[in-house]
Parts: structure tokens; sequence; C-alpha cells
């Protein structure tokens, strides 16, 4: 009797043994039953049983057991599972999804925010990234209590939603984005900005609204210290700044905050009744109307040394500066002669590119009509 429970229990451990040995196989071995790569939404509460059919359909694991083995194991210490939203994009062994679920290493979403985005621009950004209601993030980005320290004279976070890249999961809300953004802001103001601020003599809010004008005007790096230095003479002359962005951000907040994008500015708009029309008022407007980058926050502590006094356009995606009325009156006309140019010369490049179809349309009309048409051509 004794040698037969000997060998029983000799049996189990050889089959406990090779159970064991097959699990640890299967949960080591790396598999990917679809091609590219797969999303997969865990909702909250979902059961473990579930989730690994769910994972077996979609080709993320080959077989539910070793998943269920290796979590039935982790239940033990009390592990669970993360709802959010998961990307597979390369084989993975069973073992390896399961820890990706229990630390919840949720999919992140890039958000790009350019140099010189404004929030309402920011807005619609986030509402297809993430799908963040645009009212939502306007009401968060109205809350100046994340900046008051750093500037108590803020209407709204406008300049301070630093410009980046930026990864969030699908379920992050407004507030959350806008508070990562302000604290990138704080990052780079403590590290890079505060000690030329301190020497420039400058508020952070003077500074913020004059370098989010640097950025709407100019892309280029080497202009941006020139432009700075233009605004900053026309500053302490007494000049109006006659800056054309300053307009359009006039037109957002006048009823047109979430239109993309905003047509040219005309005659008529110049002369529109708004603090933020630099042509009507001197000085500067009441606040930023975008978000700057470092270089243009940079330009505007450390301007060029120039005594330019005006500035247009190239139409070759730099400017012209002037430092006299005449001067800068023949760059314009010479902007304009080269804008008329473009135009005819845009317009000969449409014709040229609808002819094809002009004359496949012509060759059609030949085969169905007569001599109305032909006299016409």
């Amino acid at each position: 009797m004794r040698r037969r429970i000997t060998a029983l229990v000799i049996i189990l451990l050889i089959a406990a043994a090779i159970g064991a040995g097959l699990a640890a196989r299967e949960l080591y071995r790396r598999f990917q039953g679809y091609a590219g790569s797969v999303t997969l939404e865990v909702q909250p509460g979902v059961g473990a049983p579930a989730l690994a059919e769910l994972l077996v359909e979609r080709g993320v694991l080959a077989r539910r057991w070793p998943f269920l083995l290796r979590y039935a194991a982790g239940r033990l210490r009390q592990r669970s599972l993360k709802a959010g939203e998961y990307q597979f994009d390369r084989p993975l062994r069973p073992l390896e999804v399961y820890w990706k679920l229990v630390r919840g290493e949720v999919y992140l979403h890039p958000v790009v925010i350019p140099e010189g985005t404004d929030r309402f621009e920011m807005a619609r950004i986030y509402h297809q990234a993430l799908g963040i209601p645009p009212e939502d993030f306007l009401r968060a980005t109205a809350d100046t209590g994340l900046v008051r320290d750093l500037d108590p004279q803020a209407l709204t976070l406008e300049g301070y939603l630093f410009p980046d890249t930026y990864r969030f999961p699908r379920e992050t809300t407004a507030a959350r984005a806008v508070s990562a953004m302000v604290e990138r802001f704080r990052s780079i103001y403590k590290s890079q900005l505060q000690p030329s601020l301190e020497r420039a003599h400058i508020t952070l809010h003077d500074a913020a609204t004059l370098a989010s004008l640097v950025e709407k005007e100019t892309a280029g790096p080497a202009e941006r210290p020139l432009v700075a230095e233009v605004f900053s003479r026309r500053l302490e002359m007494g000049w109006p700044l006659a800056c054309d962005p300053t307009v359009i951000y006039a037109e957002r907040l006048n009823g047109r905050m979430l239109e993309h994008p905003l047509p040219p500015i005309t005659a008529s708009d110049l002369r529109v009744s708004s603090p933020y029309n630099t042509y009507l008022h001197k000085g500067l407007p009441p606040g930023p109307i975008a978000s700057p980058g470092l270089a243009s926050l940079e330009a505007v502590m450390e301007p060029a040394a120039t005594d330019y006094l005006y500035f247009v356009s190239n139409n070759q995606g730099g400017h012209n500066f002037a430092r006299t009325l005449a001067e800068h009156q023949r760059n314009v006309a010479r902007y304009r002669r080269g804008l008329a140019e473009l135009r005819r010369v845009g317009a000969i490049q449409k014709d040229s590119a609808e002819s094809p179809t002009k004359n496949k349309n012509r060759a059609a009309l030949r085969n169905t009509t007569r001599s109305p048409n032909r006299a016409q051509r």
C-alpha cells in the first residue's frame, strides 16, 4: 500500500513538473496574431476571462489559459488589471501582456502644440486628439489660478500654455492637459527665463505679451530679435505697434473663437474697436495673443541692437526691415509687386492644372453637341 502511495505521489509530482514546464513555456512564448498594431479599450470592472477572450480574438494572445493562470497567481498578492486604452504593436509574451495591464501602461496619444498657437486653436487640437470638448478646454484656460503667483495681471492662461509635444491617455481631462502645459512653462521659466527676465527689467506679463507678438509675426529664428527690437523701439517712442496678429486675435474674441482658419484681415478689421487692436491703441495689448516659444521669449529679453522701426513681408517667408518711412514705403511697394506676381503665377499654374480636364470636357462636348459650342470656342 505504501509503495502504491509513493508511486502515486511520484506520478503527481512528475505531472505537476510537466504542467509547470508547459505553463512556463507558454507564458514566455511570444505571439502576434495581427498586422500592424491593435488598440484595445479595457473597460472598468471587466472580468479577466472576458478580457482574455478579447485578447485572443484580437490576436494579442494565442491562448487564454497562460494569461489566466498568471492572473490567478497575481490575485494572491491583490494585483488587478487596470482599465484604459492599450496599444499592442509587437509580439509579446502572455507574461508581458499581463504586466502591461497590471501596471496600467496605457497608450499615450501625442498632442502637438506648435509655437504661436492660441488657446482657441489649442481647444480644436485637443478635441481632435483626445475628444476634449472645446468649451471645457476654454473654461479651464480662463482660470488664472495656475499662474497667479507668476503674473497677477493675467486675464487668462494665454501665453502660459507652453508649446510642445505632450502625451496623454485618452481619458485626460481639460484641467489635466492645461495643468501639464502650465507646469511645462513653469519649468522653462525657472530654468532658463527667470535670470534673464530680471536682468532685462521687464515683467513676465509684458515679456510674454511682447513675445507672443514676435512669435506670430515671424517664424524665422534670425528675425525674432529684430522684430522684438522694432516693437520695443515703437513702444519707447509711443507709436502704435500696428501688429496684424493682434487684430486677428481681436476677431477671435469677437465671436470667432473656434473658426478655423480665420480669413485674412481686411481694412475694416483694422478699425475694429478692441483693446487688442494695436493699430488703434498704443502700447501692448492687454495680454498675450498666443503661446510663444522659448526663442521668442529670449528675443524679447535680448533684442537685436538696431535702429529699425518698420518691417514688411518679403513674400519669401521673411521680412524686409527699414529705418525710415520712405524706405519702408519702398519695401511695401516691392511687397505688393511681388504679391501680384505670385498671384499671376498661381493663376497660370491653376489654369495649367485644369487644362487637361478642360480639354477632356471640350472633347466630350464635341461628341455630343454641334455648332453653338464650336462657335463659342
